[in-house]
């Protein structure tokens, strides 16, 4: 009996021994190729990877791209009855501010402003009047002062066909803003840079060939 006990607690103890090591955090560093890897200290804390101009200045402005799709979508349900326009709309609307969100946490861990307005107070941001926004070289894709005071005052399917040959154009411009991130030498090094930018592309790739396929099947409609 006194032999099932002792060996009943040297378990016990051995257990408590493996959850309480099982409890301590294991960092471990990949080594390089060829080289193993190696077990850090419990204390060792990750840090965010070095950035590059290019990737701040990216994001602060794919900001304010994203703004003023947003203020496109947010014409449809005052402007179109076409239910697959404000399906596509809403679905718009809602990654990109999903989006917008994700680079204004981006940058805010890395100490940087969220927008290209706010590190630069004398340019104006996507809610400037209309006279300002014309004084700004406008980003790849962007609708003028003029292109959105016409989508304003359109209705029905003249607002459809404004509001999707504007989309169009917005979406082709973020892709080239892409392109032209990893263009940059030292550019889009980032992992959820990378991430991210990888998802603009595919999504808005995707949703450039729906809009295509809307305008067809609109003018075709016209036809008959």
């Amino acid at each position: 009996m006194l032999s099932a006990c002792a060996g009943a607690t040297l378990y016990a103890a051995a257990v408590l021994a493996q959850q309480t090591d099982a409890a301590k955090p294991v960092v471990v560093q990949p080594g390089a190729p060829g080289r193993p890897s190696k077990t850090l200290p419990p204390s060792t804390r990750a840090s965010l990877p070095p950035r590059s101009p290019a990737d701040v200045e990216f994001m602060q402005g794919m900001i304010m791209h994203h703004a003023q799709a947003i203020d496109m979508t947010a014409l449809i349900p005052s402007h179109t009855e076409n239910k697959d326009l404000r399906s596509l709309g809403a679905r718009i609307g809602s990654s990109q501010d999903d989006e917008i969100k994700f680079m204004k946490r981006w940058l805010t861990a890395r100490g940087e402003t969220v927008s290209a307005h706010e590190a630069m107070p004398g340019l104006p941001d996507a809610h400037s009047s209309e006279h300002d926004m014309a004084a700004m070289h406008l980003m790849p894709g962007m609708l003028t002062p003029e292109q959105m005071e016409a989508l304003r005052k359109a209705t029905g399917a003249e607002f459809d066909r404004l509001f999707l040959t504007g989309m169009i154009q917005h979406h082709r411009g973020a892709l080239t803003m892409v392109k032209d991130l990893f263009d940059t030498a030292g550019a889009g090094q980032d992992a959820e840079i990378f991430g991210f930018t990888t998802d603009v592309d595919t999504g808005q790739r995707a949703e450039i060939k729906i809009m295509q396929g809307m305008l067809e099947k609109s003018s075709t409609e016209e036809k008959r």
